[in-house]
């Protein structure tokens, strides 16, 4: 069976057909651990990438609803598979079919983004590859009920501005991959969290936000760090020997966001009640206790760095220009399935596989993650096909300097001007 790649948007409203009333949290943790992961070989590749949408004649003006998915409605079937949905604040993003192995993923990807990126241009827009909003303040312009729910959430919970930030502002390159072997599920969980302060700092793309140097190279992990751990946190358990119960906990110990009683009805939980209180019937949101539509609802309002689905969803990198897209894709892939680099990227990353701060503030100028990138980023180069070659030598190149994009973006930045820099980038200049 195949997975299917689902964005936020997509899960604003499941279908809430009558299902069974979970009555304890040990009921619950099996009904997590069982829909954790999914057992078969690895290989397919999915991914998912979002773009800041900017107005070419005006960057500081968001454009509206409407006006996005109107164009969204004229596309034509994308070659590639793709589907098209609009984020919070009206990034754009493309979801590509899963498709066997990195290159077909990757291929497919190249081709919806260019139909997309036409039809965009003719519009008088321009879609921009970088991890948050480096010109305008959040705002959110998807009227669906679940935003607005999560706005309400944020905002009861103290984290509203991160919130904003964090629905509005921020864009990635999100990849999923088959969860493997039952036998390899330990492992190749441990593996993929391992990885991701070394590539959260090779693809740190996003130095400014809302106007303003962040001092961060990736403003949107900071986003993501000033939530409440309990939803954004790593999933990773102390010994990570069994995934399935570390999500089970994981998904226990969090806070319920929302309650969605209707297909169109989204009603924000405005004090902190673990799913676990809820199912034991310590604090009967609703007037009832959850069900299992319930629950799986609220797996959807969970947002790890690596969140487990059936397969695993890889969540940690920023949007990434275009030309480095491919390759970092393409690494990420090649240290998680080729077993041969697995085991390189398995110790190399040793040293810094709990940096995730160190990573999102200073990138590659921190000399333990680039030589964990440098070592990375070779194996996989080692094993790239032909037209990958490009992509794979600039990614090459600016790991050995030291350098990620958003140090590309900042030096355009502070040469032309935030706004101009932008607008650059939204008319396709390099």
């Amino acid at each position: 069976m195949t997975f299917t790649i689902m964005s936020e948007v997509d899960d604003a409203h499941p279908p809430r057909a009558a299902s069974a009333e979970l009555t304890s949290a040990q009921a619950a943790a099996l009904h997590v651990g069982a829909g954790c992961l999914r057992d078969g070989p690895v290989g397919r590749v999915g991914l998912e990438i979002e773009a800041h949408c900017f107005d070419l004649a005006d960057p500081m003006r968001r454009p509206a609803w409407q006006e996005l998915t109107d164009i969204i409605a004229g596309l034509p079937a994308l070659p590639g598979g793709s589907r098209v949905t609009v984020e919070p604040g009206g990034a754009v993003e493309l979801s590509g079919p899963p498709l066997p192995g990195p290159m077909a993923a990757i291929d497919a990807m190249i081709v919806d983004r260019a139909v997309l990126r036409a039809a965009f241009a003719a519009a008088g827009f321009g879609l921009v590859l970088l991890g948050a909003d480096p010109l305008r303040a959040p705002q959110r312009i998807n009227p669906g009920a679940r935003y607005r729910a999560m706005e309400a959430f944020f905002e009861a919970s103290r984290t509203g501005a991160a919130g904003a930030a964090m629905m509005t502002s921020t864009a990635s390159v999100q990849i999923n991959l088959d969860a493997g072997p039952r036998n390899g599920w330990a492992d190749r969980v441990r593996l993929t969290h391992a990885l991701g302060p070394t590539m959260i700092a090779v693809a740190a793309n996003s130095p400014l936000l809302s106007g303003r140097f962040s001092g961060w190279q990736s403003a949107r992990q900071r986003v993501w760090s000033r939530l409440d751990a309990a939803r954004c946190g790593p999933v990773l358990g102390e010994s990570g020997d069994d995934p399935a119960s570390d999500w089970a906990r994981y998904a226990l110990k969090a806070p319920v966001m929302l309650v969605n009683n209707t297909a169109a009805d989204a009603a924000p939980v405005t004090e902190w009640v673990p799913f676990a209180d809820w199912v034991e019937g310590l604090v009967p949101l609703g007037g009832r206790r959850p069900t299992e539509a319930d629950l799986d609802y609220h797996l959807t309002t969970l947002f790890p760095p690596v969140r487990p689905r059936q397969w695993l969803e890889i969540r940690y990198l920023d949007s990434v220009p275009e030309a480095v897209w491919p390759a970092i894709v393409f690494t990420l892939v090649t240290l998680l399935d080729d077993p041969a680099a697995a085991d390189v990227a398995a110790e190399v990353t040793e040293p810094v596989a709990t940096a995730w701060d160190l990573a999102a503030r200073v990138g590659l100028a921190d000399r333990r993650l680039q030589s964990a990138a440098e070592q990375c980023v070779h194996a996989a180069a080692e094993r790239a096909p032909a037209e990958l070659e490009e992509s794979m030598r600039q990614l090459v190149r600016s790991v050995e300097q030291g350098r990620c994009p958003a140090d590309e973006f900042s030096d355009r930045a502070v040469r032309y001007g935030i706004a101009p820099a932008v607008a650059q980038l939204a008319r396709g200049e390099v």
